[in-house]
């Protein structure tokens, strides 16, 4: 029987782009199929006030093409949301993309026909489609989390959620609003929100740790300098466990004298981002160390903010690190204004939303308006939505009951001719993501040539290579600080959800390696048919 596709592709973001890409380039048919409206995937949903990019923009960005990384113009150290979405409608209209995507369709079913080794794709729409094969292209960060707040459908006023923003925008000014969440998305909109609103009331569960962006326009020469030596700074990207450039000091934080140490932490605070956990290499090794930088931004907090009782309800109590680190723009800042009032809920949850606003630790709180910056049901959350049923009819959400076992965070056992983009047990969200994406689109891209040239129909993981795959994963997210906070790397923002430390924690270089010698051994690890 005729296949209407080699391959459907899910999502139109990052992933799902270059993998329509590099498909016609080996000669398969592929098809997209998208929920939004246009192409950027997490770019083209997270529209939110503030929201930019924790990787700076030259490097959070394709390399599959000197010709566009020549050609585009990033404007500023760490790119907004809507730079990165022009960026991605630029590479969607110089490939020419969009020929092969359905917008404003979301993939519901798919199902594994064993007898004719291919998958028969179910759209909301009620389109039917069969495929050879199935790419999973959501975004580890694509599922919005709205947690059960009795009372959440009671409030009479606009209700938004960071992860779903209006696309035309949100006015707040002289309106009182309340943000619930202190995360990524809340540490970039607060600042922005706070400028707008008549009064910005923020719950506060749990303290992050942020550092400063120092964001500021790019300088033309140094443009100039890095498209020079484009090539080399990727080369050196791959080298590195984040899959970014930045210099990384393997001295231990406890081992060095401490004027030198504090030196080493001001110097990474000065510059900004991400770096500042490349201080010392073993600040995720070693509880001493890890107090030490993450005494270092506590202090910072007290001299920042001038109430000494909010001073000190900010101060993270945690690892820092275990949870994702935040990247700011004067958001402790925030708090010395006399229009923001932070509530800390830690010790107690919300007890409902009312008509008028919220009810907290016995008092009443109004507002117009209601901010969730609640964050995602990540790694899984977008996956276990599609109604996915490999052999036997056995359903994905079935077969990770008890957590997402996975191959390479490519495949699944049982699940032939189904492959994830940045899935659980790859490295995805602790990397850079567009330099992770476009590692596994090319896995992925050579292993269908692969199976094409030798004549087969059907590749699927072995069941002792996932298992090996799964145990190491585990052991090497033991071995670090990183798995021992309640986190969204664990689930453990969504009632219910197996606890397991979704992310390949061993770093970028690591992965790569353990990919390429599965390809060098006839793709090891996989049975083809």
């Amino acid at each position: 029987m005729s296949v209407d596709f080699d391959a459907v592709i899910i999502g139109a973001g990052f992933g799902g782009m270059y993998m329509l890409h590099r498909l016609r380039q080996k000669g398969f048919t592929a098809h997209v199929f998208e929920a939004g409206k246009g192409v950027g995937g997490t770019w083209y949903w997270n529209r939110y006030p503030g929201a930019r990019c924790d990787v700076e923009s030259v490097q959070y960005s394709y390399q599959f093409s000197p010709e566009l990384e020549q050609e585009w113009e990033w404007s500023e150290r760490y790119a907004t949301q809507p730079e990165i979405l022009r960026y991605a409608n630029h590479v969607a209209d110089r490939f020419d993309l969009r020929r092969d995507m359905t917008f404003e369709t979301r993939i519901t079913k798919a199902v594994f026909d064993e007898a004719a080794n291919l998958w028969r794709v179910e759209t909301d729409k009620s389109d039917k489609v069969t495929a050879r094969f199935v790419i999973t292209a959501m975004g580890c960060l694509s599922s919005p989390n709205t947690p059960k707040i009795p009372g959440l459908e009671d409030f009479k006023g606009p209700t938004y959620h960071t992860g779903n923003w209006p696309h035309e925008g949100v006015d707040f000014t002289g309106k009182t609003v309340g943000v619930i969440g202190t995360g990524s998305s809340a540490i970039q909109s607060i600042p922005i929100m706070a400028e707008q609103a008549k009064h910005l009331t923020v719950f506060q569960r749990t303290a992050n740790y942020t550092v400063p962006a120092h964001n500021k326009p790019l300088d033309p020469a140094y443009v100039k300098q890095v498209k020079a030596s484009y090539p080399e700074m990727r080369k050196r990207a791959k080298t590195k466990p984040a899959g970014i450039d930045f210099t990384i000091n393997t001295a231990s934080a406890v081992e060095t004298p401490e004027a030198e140490r504090n030196r080493e932490f001001q110097a990474r605070w000065d510059y900004g981002g991400l770096g500042f956990m490349a201080s010392f290499g073993d600040l995720l090794l070693n509880d001493d160390s890890n107090k030490l930088a993450a005494d270092f931004v506590r202090a910072k907090v007290h001299e920042v903010v001038k109430d000494p009782k909010t001073a000190e309800a900010l101060v993270p109590k945690n690892i820092i690190g275990c949870k994702r680190l935040c990247v700011d723009t004067g958001y402790w800042a925030t708090f010395n204004r006399p229009n923001v009032t932070l509530v800390d809920i830690s010790d107690e949850p919300i007890e409902r939303i009312t008509a008028t606003g919220l009810r907290a630790k016995g008092q009443d709180y109004a507002f117009d308006c209601l901010v969730l910056a609640t964050g995602f049901d990540a790694m899984t959350g977008a996956l276990l939505k599609v109604d996915f049923r490999g052999r036997g009819g056995v359903t994905l959400k079935e077969k990770w009951n008890e957590g997402p076992k996975t191959y390479l965070g490519l495949t699944v056992v049982g699940f032939p001719n189904l492959f994830m983009i940045t899935g659980p047990g790859s490295p995805s969200v602790l990397t850079n993501m567009l330099p992770s994406i476009e590692q596994h689109v090319d896995f992925i891209a050579d292993c269908l040539e692969a199976v094409r040239a030798q004549g087969k129909t059907v590749i699927e993981p072995e069941p002792q290579a996932q298992e090996a795959w799964v145990g190491h994963v585990g052991d090497v997210s033991n071995i670090t600080l990183r798995s021992t906070c309640s986190s969204w790397y664990v689930g453990a923002n969504i009632p219910g959800k197996p606890r397991v430390f979704m992310p390949y924690i061993g770093g970028l270089p690591a992965y790569i390696q353990a990919c390429e010698t599965v390809v060098k051994n006839g793709y090891e690890g996989f049975a083809l048919a």
